[in-house]
Formats: structure tokens, C-alpha cells, sequence
């Protein structure tokens, strides 16, 4: 409509805000949010955004670049050695199940071999960007099935590089090469096909090589500046310059990041990097999304629908099922098995980068590369529909049946507590409750921790907490507590309201992640809430000053009348109608000058009234001057 960037970065915002709150509301991934937005903004919808979109899908990339990089910071050497099964079990029966099947299907077909390889090269790989971001959203990067999904992406990360490396074997070199002075060139053309794959591998160990003596050094002298926005240039110039020497080389951007990552995750700036370019990182992946959404050619879709719509429903059907194959190889659970065939069913981002490469080198032609690329966008942006198909049609039948093969035997109703939840907050209570002769009936959503957990000897039952079927063969009806430790307010919510509608004799006790959780939790009239920062700040806070020579019974008393103070005051804050709006600051200031007002008077009361063995006297010389 208008070649302005204002105007550009207007139409994105806006369709972000408008498209991704409406998912959300209506409580869908916010990924599916940001790839309708780009749909609709589009070239072949309302037009806002016209052939430029494709650019903006090039800087967009740069979303998934940032996000290897962290992901490579996460993974020290170590930690991926002892990880090595996995990545190579699951990502390798994966990737080679995946390009056999579609091999085979694209040379019945009728392609060409050479084409066919590098279209199953393509379909093999999953989205890192669209599966993280989701398994990050739910919650589920700790579970089974975020560990799984997890090594199966890494695994197909790393392959591409030497996909990349293979695909100038391929190349056909009688014909003229494609006229590309863009992203695809490189210093590389120029040299034998055998010599380009060498040099490929070469500047992957250059890439380490370069990270470890040339980057860390880099950084330490910019640390010693003191000025941070210069460790935010360094951060991003590291990103941006790994990228554009990976470009130069034909090298996946993508990939040298992650490598650079990997390189730097022992480094002592591991944390100040991830810290810098998280914010970058998420704005970046929604922009990717969107202009996966623009980048949809309905004009490729409307001339072969059915080879378009063909080849999408065989591709997710035939990843599914190698997905769901693989991961019943490694014994995954069926509701974990169907999260991870789901989540990973699509064509990633990395196709895009496989497919305009062996367009360049003549592998493929112009209109195979359209169909591909449209069923790639296609299948990344039906995720999300399929995971919501999965969560609310599939998991709640074929969940069911999982939990009723159980052994019934092992749910003792007489149990009088039941715990919902048994992950870092929910095993500590568990542990707990136990040592002093308490056991509990625990439920669990994660079918691999319940079998684990019946091995260590717990009452524990597989299964959706907010079924009232599992509630009562949970024996809910004699028990006297039922303790929410999920890290999730919205179960926790939907848990709640089912509980106190049928069985308003038991007691609830909830965890909340934060204070706003809290509100809604007292506004459902649940009186037992236990923040999960409160104590342990305040224990924190203690130890500091204990060290500075305050008396720890005067801390302990003290520790208590803040949790006074600050659970009446959040009792009285949650009646606020809109939490965080001008009245509510007001309110909020009024209530901790008023809280700190208490602490102060019962602190010098207790000190110099009642601590007769107070063992701080400078402290109370300080007062009684303070007093003067």
C-alpha cells in the first residue's frame, strides 16, 4: 500500500497486538496468534504488506538466529555428551525414518531423485522456533515430552550442516548457474563442489575455534569499560557477525549461532548474554511468524490445490507417524507420545534455507520451489490448530484409557491428602509430608515422572487433575486437604472451581506463582495461598541481616509480622476491580508506607523494650539516638 517502514512497522505492530490478544483470550498459542496476523496482512489477503514481505521474512530470520544462540549458551559440552542417547537415538531414527518414507514418496510421485533428496532433506526438519515457543508457553519444557522434543530438534539442527554441506553435491553443473547476488552468494561458487563441502565442515571449526580465543577475549575487555550498552553491542555483534560469515560461506546463519552459543555457554558472560538478548529474541520470533503467515502464496495454492493440499496432509501424516513410532521406540507414555507427534508434525524454518540453497545451485526449479515453500509455511501454520485438536479431542479420550489401564490398587481413597503436582514445588511438599508419617495420593500429568514416582514408593495416579473421574477414584470424597502445587494459575483455577462446587468440605491450599495470582485466588474465596518467592525472599533477607549482627529470634518475629502485614494487605488489594490502574498504585503506596510504618514499631519495641540479650549494642545506640 505504501512503501513506508513507519507505515510497515505500524501494520505489524497493530496486527500483532489485535491478532495475539484474541488468541490468548480465546486461549490459544500465541505463536497461531502472530501467524494469522501475518496471513491477514499479507500480500494475498488485505495487502498492507506487499512483496517486501519477503524481506522482512530475511530480517525476521534473524528471531530464530537470536534463539539458537540462547539455546546454544544452555547446552555446556558436558551436559551434551551425557545428552548424546537421546539427540542421536531419537533425533536419528527421526531424521533417517522421516527422509527414507518421503524419499520414497516424492520419487512415486514422479520427481527426479536428486529433487526428491533434497525434499525429504527438507521435510526431516522440524520448527525449532514454533515447538519451543510453544513447549515454553505451556509450561512442559521440564516434562518427558520437553526433554524428547528437545533433543530431536537439537539433532536436526545440527544435521543441517552437513545437509548444507551435501547439497552442492548434488548441484546439476550443466546447467547455468541461478543469477543470485543476494543472500545465497557466497566466496565459495567459485570452487569445486568437493572443495565447497570441505570448506563448509572447515568454518564450523573455525566458528569454535574463533569463539573460544578470539570472542571471550573480546568480551573481557569490553566488560572492563564498565558500560553495559557496549556489552549489549558486543552481544549483538557476535550474533549479527557469526551470521554474516556463515552467509558468506553458505552456511546456515542459524547454525554458526548456535555453535557460537555452544562455544560461549562456559564462558563467565553465559548469563549477562542471555540476559541481553532475550528481549530481542522475542520480538524477533513474533515479527519470523508473522512473515511466515505474509509469505503464504494463495496465488501458488489456487493453480495446484491438490498437489498443494496433497502433499501437506501425506507430509504431517507421514511425520506423525515416524514421530509417534520414535518416540514409542524410547517408551514415551501415550499423552506424552501424541504431544511430541504434534508439536513437531511440521516442515521448519530451516527448509527455507535448504530449499533457496538448491535452488541456486539448480537442483530443483522454479515452480517445484514455490509448492515447497507454500506447504512449508502451510504445515508450520496448521501447528498450532493440530496442537489445540490434540489437547481438547484426542488427550482427554485417549488420556482416559491410558490412566484406566492403571492398577486400581494403587489408589488408596483413605487417604486423607491429596496432592496435585509433584514437580520441584510439589515433590518438596511431598518429601515433607512424608518424613513425619503423612502419606499423600499424588496425581501427576506426566505419565514417565508417575511411573518413576511409584518406584520411590509415592501413592501416585497418572492423569488430568480436573476430570472429576480421577478426582474420585483419587478418593476426594474422604479426603480433608487437596494441595495445587502446578506451576499453571489456569488449572490451578479450573481445579479450584470443580473442587469447591462438589466437594466444599475439602480444603484447598494452592501455590500462586505471584501476587497477581494470588488476587484471583482470594477472589475465588480460597483462603489458603502460599506464594512460592514470599518465604523464601524473606529467609533470604534474615540471613543478610543476621550477618550484620541482628538478633535471629528478633528476625524470626519479624520474618512473621511482614507475612502478617503482607497477607492482610493483599487481602485488601485483591478487592481492587483493576489491578495495576492509577487507584490501585495509589492504594498499593498507601498500604507498604503503612506496612513498613508496623514493621519499624514492632521492631523497636521488641529490640529495645523486650531483647534484654540483645546482641547488637551498636545497633541500639542507633536507635535510642534515632529517638532523640
Amino acid at each position: 500500500m505504501t512503501g513506508s517502514i513507519l507505515f510497515e512497522a505500524i501494520v505489524f505492530l497493530l496486527g500483532a497486538i489485535i491478532c495475539v490478544s484474541i488468541a490468548k483470550r480465546l486461549g490459544l498459542s500465541s505463536v497461531l496468534g502472530y501467524l494469522i496476523a501475518g496471513v491477514l496482512i499479507g500480500p494475498y489477503v488485505l495487502g498492507f504488506i506487499g512483496k517486501e514481505g519477503e524481506d522482512i521474512l530475511h530480517f525476521a530470520e534473524f528471531g530464530v538466529v537470536m534463539m539458537l544462540f540462547l539455546i546454544g549458551l544452555e547446552i555446556e559440552p558436558k551436559n551434551f555428551w551425557k545428552m548424546r542417547k537421546t539427540i542421536l537415538g531419537m533425533g536419528g531414527i527421526q531424521v533417517a525414518g522421516t527422509m527414507l518414507l518421503s524419499y520414497f514418496l516424492f520419487i512415486l510421485v514422479g520427481f527426479d531423485w536428486k529433487v526428491a533428496l533434497t525434499f525429504s532433506m527438507a521435510v526431516a526438519l522440524s520448527s525449532t522456533a514454533i515447538a519451543l515457543q510453544t513447549i515454553k508457553e505451556k509450561g512442559l519444557l521440564n516434562t518427558t515430552f520437553g526433554a524428547s522434543s528437545f533433543s530431536i530438534l537439537l539433532f536436526q539442527d545440527i544435521i543441517v550442516i552437513f545437509m548444507l554441506g551435501a547439497l552442492p553435491l548434488l548441484a546439476n553443473t550443466d546447467k547455468p548457474a541461478v543469477e543470485n547476488s543476494g543472500e545465497h552468494a557466497n566466496l565459495l561458487q567459485n570452487l569445486p563442489l568437493g572443495l565447497q563441502t570441505l570448506a563448509i565442515l572447515v568454518s564450523v571449526v573455525t566458528i569454535v575455534v574463533a569463539g573460544r580465543y578470539l570472542i571471550v577475549p573480546l568480551l573481557r575487555k569490553v566488560a572492563k569499560t564498565g558500560v553495559r550498552e557496549l556489552l549489549i553491542a558486543a552481544a549483538l555483534l557476535i550474533v549479527f557477525g557469526i551470521s554474516f560469515l556463515m552467509e558468506l560461506v553458505g552456511l546456515s546463519p542459524a547454525l554458526g549461532a548456535f555453535l557460537g552459543g555452544v562455544v560461549l555457554s562456559n564462558s563467565e558472560f553465559k548469563h549477562e548474554l542471555e540476559s541481553t538478548l532475550e528481549p530481542f529474541k522475542n520480538l524477533l520470533l513474533g515479527l519470523f511468524f508473522m512473515a511466515v503467515g505474509a509469505s503464504i502464496n494463495f496465488i501458488v495454492i489456487a493453480k495446484s490445490p491438490l498437489i498443494v493440499g496433497g502433499i501437506l496432509v501425506v507430509v504431517i501424516f507421514l511425520k506423525g507417524l515416524v514421530l509417534f513410532i520414535t518416540g514409542s521406540a524410547f517408551k514415551l507414555k501415550l499423552n506424552q507420545n501424541l504431544l511430541l507427534t504434534c508439536s513437531l508434525a511440521q516442515i521448519g524454518e530451516f527448509a527455507f534455507v535448504l530449499l533457496s540453497f538448491a535452488f541456486s545451485l539448480n537442483i530443483i526449479e522454479q515452480d517445484q520451489m514455490d509448492i515447497m515453500l507454500v506447504v512449508t509455511a502451510l504445515t508450520m501454520t496448521v501447528t498450532p490448530v493440530i496442537g489445540i485438536i490434540n489437547e481438547r479431542v484426542l488427550l482427554p479420550r485417549l488420556g482416559t484409557k491410558e490412566s484406566i489401564k492403571r492398577p486400581m490398587d494403587h489408589i488408596a481413597k483413605s487417604q486423607k491428602v491429596i496432592l496435585v503436582g509433584f514437580g520441584h514445588f510439589g515433590s518438596t511438599i511431598g518429601r515433607f509430608l512424608r518424613t513425619h508419617g503423612v502419606e499423600a495420593t499424588i496425581l501427576d500429568h506426566d505419565a514417565n515422572r508417575v511411573d518413576f514416582l511409584r518406584k520411590m514408593g509415592f501413592e501416585v495416579y497418572y492423569g488430568d487433575a480436573t476430570r472429576t473421574d480421577l478426582l474420585e477414584s483419587a478418593g476426594i470424597a474422604e479426603a480433608n486437604i487437596l494441595i495445587c502445587a502446578m506451576d499453571n494459575p489456569e488449572v490451578i483455577k479450573e481445579l479450584a472451581k470443580t473442587v469447591k462446587s462438589k466437594y466444599p468440605k475439602v480444603k484447598l491450599m494452592v501455590r500462586a506463582k505471584n501476587r497477581y495470582a494470588a488476587y484471583e485466588f482470594l477472589n475465588m474465596d480460597i483462603d489458603h495461598i502460599y506464594r512460592e518467592s514470599l518465604e523464601t525472599s524473606l529467609k533470604l533477607a534474615s540471613e543478610v541481616l543476621s550477618q550484620m549482627g541482628f538478633r535471629r529470634y528478633t528476625l524470626q518475629r519479624q520474618v512473621q509480622n511482614f507475612i502478617k502485614y503482607d497477607e492482610d494487605s493483599l487481602r485488601r488489594l485483591a478487592k481492587e476491580k483493576k489491578i495495576g490502574d492509577e487507584n490501585y498504585i495509589f492504594k498499593a503506596r498507601k498500604e507498604l508506607e503503612q506496612q513498613e510504618k508496623l514493621l519499624e514499631r514492632d521492631f523497636e519495641r521488641g529490640v529495645v523494650g523486650f531483647d534484654s540479650h540483645w546482641d547488637g549494642e551498636q545497633i541500639r545506640a542507633f536507635l535510642e539516638d534515632t529517638k532523640e
